[in-house]
């Protein structure tokens, strides 16, 4: 039981990391553009427009799947419960997984969004 737990907390922390990260960034996210924090691709970082328009783009995403992410990873590791430690760890294996394309598929739409409304040099269209 105990191991269902801690994978059951760790399943829900991608999660909680978008919903607090997620909210964080729809509020501008970091002030200035830097290469260590943020979400930093090459047309977010162009100007401060960019940047600050990327972060509040990617944060709403990260807080909308967040929200759906969260109870829809609790689901399968319920299933899991009462296994044994190799079902449990598989499960919440595959359930990180998928949480982790998500988190990284939210970069698509967040770079389309920049080219729709930002040129090459990074002027807003």
């Amino acid at each position: 039981m105990g191991f269902w737990i801690y994978m059951l907390l760790m399943d829900l922390l991608i999660p909680l990391i978008m919903l607090g990260f997620g909210w964080y960034f729809s509020k501008g996210g970091p002030r200035d553009i830097n290469g260590v924090f943020g979400y930093r691709t090459s047309m977010s970082m162009k100007n401060g427009e960019t940047w600050e328009f990327a972060h509040r783009h990617c944060g709403k995403i990260w807080r909308v799947w967040g929200l759906v992410m969260a109870p829809l990873s609790a689901v399968p590791m319920l299933f899991a419960l009462g296994k044994g430690e190799d079902a449990v760890g598989t499960v919440g294996g595959i359930v990180c997984g998928v949480q982790l394309i998500v988190l990284i598929g939210s970069i698509f739409p967040t770079e389309r969004a920049l080219k729709r409304n930002f040129d090459e040099e990074g002027r807003r269209r």
